[in-house]
């Protein structure tokens, strides 16, 4: 029997069986019952129930939580959601009892509060893996040293970077990452219980006490609102999207990185897989899959974005489209993280690889550029003498550090004798100890303020 036979009479069992959310909402059962309970207690705070039905009522709600918990709660044909299946298995355990669960409430603004609860825990969850990254980028940035690296524009070699530098700026972009979540949970700390179908109840019942007793910072303004609301979901979605867009970008330099051409590092065998046909291969399968999934987030969040656009208020039943990509993008990001956190605790750098890329002179080339400034020569101007000195170096299979003073003095007499001294890439690093630069130096600063940030971050993250 379904909620609305009274009214209309039989639904088709096509429609029944399009219309289901149970196989994927039932994972809302935990913050379904979590709900009933402050709904419960609101209800005997307003003398809808009296003490004895209240009780009946929450013991009914924990046994239904303790057959789910077990894998004994008993689902049916006609349990269209999760809501559904819970009242019924209430109203089974309590009798008439049970059929006063849903006084002064609607399926809208229960759904609407289990969602908010549900992704309020879970995008707190995903800050924690995400801050694990962090901590672990930090950690490998201290073991790095002074080991150094090509930065690349265009990947093209362009300029020595400490690879802490490097490491430390995957660990900033996910400071960023983080730092949304956590504000994306704040504006989402709202409960909608309350609002009822869209016009709140008659009943004198009181949605700050019920929002207080979820732990929501307030309730609804506007019921209107309260139950049409999905922002929350479409930022969670943009949220983790761009997080995943970042662990992308991990994975992308990973699968490069780990390249014969680039052998940058080499993945523990434990996160690679082999080839099905090659003998000789070793895939790097985990930062792949970590740069792939990025699209589906992103997809994920398009999808809602268009569902959302053309809703009119308030609840429109499109609003069930809301958790199958949310779940799956709190999923989808979770566990990416997770195994990235494990492949870059182990993956080992080589170090003399690096070095060796980073050793072309030619990277020092906007150093030489800024060697003429200092001595009053205006950028745009040094920038043309120096691109002519490459290109000619270039043409004759020499290096910059192959010049001599009589030649760079030959390009322009405002070169003196310390041109020759800006060909090592340990000098080079240490001339960039600017704030927020890969000067060693700086480097020690930024690693000590990312540490501090994550540990602070960390706490919040531990009182959500």
């Amino acid at each position: 029997m379904t909620l609305w036979e009274s009214r209309l009479g039989s639904t088709a069992e096509e429609v029944m069986a399009f219309t289901v959310s149970l196989p994927f909402d039932r994972r809302l059962a935990t913050d379904d019952l979590t709900g009933s309970r402050a709904h419960v207690r609101g209800l005997r705070r307003a003398g809808v129930l009296d003490d004895g039905e209240a009780s009946i009522l929450l013991a009914a709600l924990d046994r239904v939580e303790e057959e789910l918990a077990s894998g004994t709660f008993a689902f049916r044909a006609e349990d269209e959601d999760i809501h559904t299946a819970v009242e019924r298995r209430v109203t089974e355990i309590a009798a008439d009892v049970g059929a006063k669960l849903h006084t002064g409430r609607s399926r809208n603004d229960q759904v609407a509060t289990d969602l908010r609860l549900f992704t309020r825990r879970e995008l707190i969850l995903v800050a924690r893996h995400v801050l694990g990254l962090q901590e672990v980028l930090s950690h490998r940035a201290a073991e790095a040293g002074d080991a150094y690296l090509p930065g690349y524009t265009h990947l093209q070699r362009a300029q020595p970077v400490l690879l802490s530098h490097h490491l430390l700026a995957h660990a900033w972009a996910l400071a960023r990452d983080v730092d949304r979540l956590m504000h994306s949970v704040v504006r989402l700390d709202v409960s909608p219980l309350g609002a009822g179908a869209l016009a709140g109840s008659s009943l004198a019942l009181d949605p700050d006490a019920v929002a207080a007793e979820l732990g929501f910072a307030g309730r609804f303004e506007n019921s209107l609102d309260a139950v049409s609301d999905r922002d929350f979901v479409a930022e969670a979605l943009f949220d983790l999207a761009l997080l995943g867009v970042h662990l992308s970008r991990i994975g992308e330099e990973l699968v490069l990185w780990s390249s014969e051409e680039f052998a940058f590092v080499t993945i523990d065998d434990a996160y690679a897989t082999g080839s099905s046909m090659l003998p000789q291969k070793k895939n790097p399968d985990v930062a792949e899959l970590a740069r792939g999934k990025a699209g589906r987030l992103i997809g994920h969040l398009a999808g809602m974005l268009a569902t959302l656009k053309g809703l009119p208020l308030a609840y429109n039943r499109d609003l069930q489209e809301d958790k199958e990509p949310l779940f799956d993008a709190v999923d989808t990001t979770a566990a990416t993280v997770r195994m990235l956190t494990e492949l870059i605790t182990v993956v080992q750098f080589d170090i003399d690889a690096m070095r060796r890329a980073a050793s072309d002179p030619a990277l020092q080339a906007t150093d030489v550029a800024e060697h003429l400034v200092a001595n009053g020569v205006p950028f745009r101007e040094a920038h043309g003498i120096v691109g002519a000195v490459v290109a000619r170096t270039v043409a004759a299979g020499r290096t910059l550090a192959d010049v001599g003073l009589g030649e760079w003095r030959a390009a322009s007499d405002r070169f003196d004798p310390s041109v020759l001294e800006l060909f090592d890439p340990d000098a080079a690093l240490r001339r960039r100890d600017v704030p927020g630069g890969p000067g060693p130096r700086s480097v020690t600063r930024q690693l000590t303020r990312a540490r501090a940030l994550i540990a602070r971050t960390r706490r919040t993250a531990a009182g959500g």
